[in-house]
Formats: structure tokens, sequence, C-alpha cells
């Protein structure tokens, strides 16, 4: 990063400081010097937890810099803006005292867009900003991507629960016959989805602005290569439906800006309070906002006298992202579409209300038409990849819908014995809550069994008095287990929940090699760092 553009990152900095153009020049040419400050952006239930924001700061240590500030590292699976602003709030004091800027203590807030509402504009220039990624979908060329997706017809889309199931898991399948498309066992399926109509209206109304006024925002940086947010010009219902994230948990910045448009002086200092990273303010944050499950919606119905100008909340919700779904076909058994397996999210919040899932309540309704109804959708590629040879032993481990994935390797395996080629045992251990109510692809892993393909392991937690998940069938099979990873030099596939199964899976292999292996802790967990980097242990897990 040159002294200028750094200059240019660091305008609010600069505003919020009392400090002369020299000083300015000081600043910059100090902080690109061999100093060290470094925030990292983790997730505690991954194994490598910020091992790059740690291993930069030591390097930076190594190297000689002198340390202006600690290292501090984010959590995701809690509430990484809080780490961050918390990490900055001692930050900025601590910089400006070892640079010797004087700081100004005032609270500064710039918009980063300016705002154009448009009346008299010519309808196509409206339509090629409007939706321009859903109008570039008419070309539809190859390669599609993140930024070129592909619009699938929907082909099947079928109910996987039983009939006294309360909860829906669909089984969706998408044609891509002439797309050109390629996809292998083990990738991920990217889907844009489309915010619930209701929730839009609703922000519409809140805000006091008619939705289908067409407006442009742009960015006031003229040097910034996005130039908008977001396609414009374009109408806030569009924006609202398909580029802004409106269900989310807003971030405590947000509520910051937000607050300034309360004309109730208590509704304004709630908001503020929350902002705050004093321990009143976090608690004030996970309490309302986060516990209590409040998207913007919900902070706009509960603070009565709260009506920001709708293009400064277009500008501070963030984009609305695709969502990932393990594929779960094998292309080669199905050449012209591809597979997801997804659960509909429905729940009820602290509050009473009924919060759904963006993508999968929106999916939910798309079924073979005539006309299509079309998807958004494009490959992501994966490193969670069968063995070359099919002669391997495998054990996969996947609950719920974590046997999304297990289901094409499955099918890759039975055209491997179809072909007449040696296939190693192919192991599942499945779980679901009830056999007659959400156990996926029942039938079809029933076949399975009886043609000798896969071994299949299931647990179905609420059909006892005491659960039974997979990690206990996993703990039973110990022998079963080490035959396939210890002296088989098998694989094991872990996919589903990263925060309590994988790693109670994780726990019960070192435990297998120290038994087993006759292998001291240290000695065992080397060997599954070995598994790891000879893809012999492979995860697709969330949390």
């Amino acid at each position: 990063m040159n002294v200028k553009k750094f200059d240019k990152f660091f305008q609010v900095m600069m505003k919020h400081y009392r400090c002369n153009s020299a000083t300015q020049r000081r600043f910059s040419m100090l902080v690109l010097a061999p100093t060290s400050k470094v925030f990292g952006l983790g997730n505690k239930t991954y194994e490598h937890y910020n091992e790059v924001a740690i291993y930069v700061d030591r390097r930076l240590e190594q190297l000689g810099a002198t340390r202006v500030f600690e290292l501090g590292l984010g959590d995701d699976d809690a509430n990484i803006e809080d780490d961050f602003i918390t990490w900055k709030d001692k930050f900025w004091p601590t910089v400006c005292d070892f640079f010797g800027i004087e700081g100004t203590g005032e609270d500064v807030s710039i918009r980063q867009y300016k705002l154009t509402e448009h009346v008299d504009i010519p309808p196509e220039r409206i339509y090629t900003g409007e939706i321009a990624r859903l109008h570039s979908f008419k070309n539809q060329r190859a390669p599609f991507d993140a930024k070129n997706p592909y619009l699938a017809p929907v082909h099947e889309n079928r109910e996987l629960h039983g009939p006294t199931s309360e909860r829906s898991c669909r089984h969706i399948e998408f044609y891509i016959e002439g797309s050109k498309m390629r996809y292998e066992a083990g990738d991920h399926l990217a889907v844009y989805p489309v915010n619930n109509a209701e929730l839009v209206n609703k922000i519409g109304e809140k805000c006091g602005v008619h939705l289908d006024t067409v407006f442009t925002l742009t960015n006031t940086d003229e040097e910034s290569t996005k130039k908008h947010p977001f396609p414009c010009p374009c109408s806030y219902r569009t924006a609202l439906t398909h580029y802004l994230d409106i269900t989310s948990n807003p971030r405590t910045h947000v509520l910051k800006e937000l607050a300034e448009y309360c004309t109730d002086p208590n509704d304004k200092e709630k908001l503020k309070l929350m902002a705050l990273t004093s321990a009143e303010g976090k608690a004030a944050y996970q309490q309302w906002v986060v516990q209590e499950n409040r998207n913007i919606v919900h902070i706009l119905e509960d603070i009565p006298s709260l009506k920001p100008a709708l293009d400064h909340l277009c500008e501070l919700l963030p984009r609305l992202q695709c969502r990932y779904y393990s594929i779960s076909s094998s292309p080669k058994l199905y050449i012209t579409s591809v597979h997801i397996t997804a659960v509909v999210v429905e729940y009820k919040t602290p509050t009473g209300r009924v919060n759904k899932g963006v993508t999968t309540s929106w999916l939910k309704e798309k079924h073979p038409s005539d006309p299509p109804c079309y998807v958004p959708i494009f490959v992501r590629k994966s490193q969670f990849r069968l063995p070359t040879r099919p002669s391997i032993p495998i054990i996969m481990v996947g609950p719920g819908t974590g046997i999304a994935p297990f289901r094409a390797f499955i099918q890759e395996r039975d055209f491997a014995r179809k072909e007449g080629k040696e296939v190693g045992d192919t192991i599942l251990y499945f779980g679901c809550r009830k056999k007659d109510e959400d156990f996926l692809y029942r039938k079809e892993l029933e076949e399975y069994v009886k043609s000798g393909t896969l071994i299949l392991h299931t647990a179905f937690s609420r059909e006892q008095a005491q659960k039974i998940y997979v990690t206990h069938l996993l703990e039973k099979n110990k022998e079963e287990l080490w035959r396939v990873i210890g002296e088989q030099n098998g694989h094991i596939y872990v996919c589903g929940d990263a925060k309590n199964m994988a790693r109670d899976v994780h726990n019960i292999l070192l435990k297998v090699v120290m038994e087993k292996g006759k292998m001291s802790e240290s000695d065992a967990a080397d060997y599954i760092k070995k598994m790891d980097s000879q893809k012999r242990y492979s995860s697709d897990v969330w949390s």
C-alpha cells in the first residue's frame, strides 16, 4: 500500500484527530515503517484458529518490527465485530501517542456514498441498473461463477421428511444440460437468494419511502474502483430484495449510525449504548439483538421513533451473500442435473416472531413449471474428494444434512463397483431424530446396503430415553475405525456441525489412535495431522 492510498484509507481518522498535512505525512510514513499492529479474523471452532495472523505477528517481531500494539484476534463464532471494536478503541489512542498525534475526542460519522434520486430517467437505463445481475442472465455464457451465475431451471423439488415431521428438508435438482457447468462429488453449489417481499415492504413502510423510487448511490471517493455499493440506478425495492442483507443481526456500527435518526432521546440512548464496547453496552447488545434475534425490520418495529433515511440504511446494510450447499449428486450418474439437500430454516424467536431462512424458504416454493422456474447458481470447487483409487476403504460421518456429499460419494463408489472395479469398504455413520421422520434418503441407502455397496450405521437420537448420536456409534466401533484408518490406510470424512459433532469425532479419533495404535497423545495428534496433510482426514463443516 503506498502513502497516497494509506492517507485515503485513514481519512476518517485524520478528521477525528487534529493533524496538519505534515503530521499526516509523518504518520503515514511511520505506519508504513517496520512497526507491528496485527488484527486477525478467525473462528474458534476451527483447528487453525487465526493461524495466519499469529504467524504474521510473530514474523514481524522476528524481522525486528517495533510492536506498537498487541495482537488482536477476532472470533467469528462469537462476535467478531465486537472483538475488533474493542481492540480498535484501545489501538487508536496507543498509535496516536506513539506517533505524537493529538486526538480531539470527537465522534465523526462520514457517509461514503452520495444519493441521487431519479425522477425522469429512460426505462431502459433503469432496467440496465435495476437488476444488472439478473439482466446479464439473458446472455448465459460460460464460465459461470459468482459474478456470472447460471440461471438454472428447477428440475425437481421434493420433501425428504416423513409426514409426521414438523420440520422440512428439501431435495432439489437443477437442470444444467447445455450450460457447460462442471462439478465433482464433494463440490459446493452456490445459490443466490431473494429476500422476502413482506420484510422488504415493512422497511419501506417504517422508513416512509416509496420503494419504487429509483436512486443511485455514488462513491464520494473518486479514486475508488467501487463506484456503487450495488448496481445502480435501481429502485429501493430492488436493492432491498436482491442486494442487501435484511435478515441478519445488525452489527453495532449500524446501530450507532441509526441512533442519530431517533426522535425519542430514550430510543437514541438505547441504540448508542448497544454500540459501545463497555461491559454494559456489550451485554445490552447481546441480549436485545443477538439473543432475542432481531433483524433490521424488528429493530424498526420495536423502536417507533426510529425513521432512518432509506438511502443511508442501504449504505449501512451488508450485501446479501449467496449460500453454499454441499452437492448431493455424482456427475457420473446425473450428467444433466446437480442436486442439493437443504433443511428449511424456520424458528420462533424470544420476541414471539417467526424467523425464516432466506434461501431455503425461497427455494421451498421453487418447483418444476412451464415456463421454467429459474434459480441463479454456480459451482464452487472443493478439496473434499474421494481417494483416487476406489479400492481404498472410507468412513463417512454425516448426521442430518451432513449426508449430502456422502450421497454423491456412495453413488460414485456404486458406479465403480458396477463397472467391475475393486471397491473398498464404504462405511457411513448417519444420524437423525427418528427413523420415520427425518431418515434422509432412507430407501436409497437401504438399496445400497442390499447391493453390497454400503455398510450403514444409524443413530436415531429420539427413539429411546437416552439420546444416541453418531459419535456414540463411532466410539463403540473402535476396531472398525482403526482397521480402516490404521491398518488399511483408509480415509475418513466428516460433514456437519463444526462446534460439537466434528470436534467430538476428532477427539474419538485421537483416543482410537492412542489406544489401538499404542501411541502417546502427542504421537497420536501427529498421526492425525499427517492424515490431514495426506488428505486422508477431511472435513466439510459449518458452525
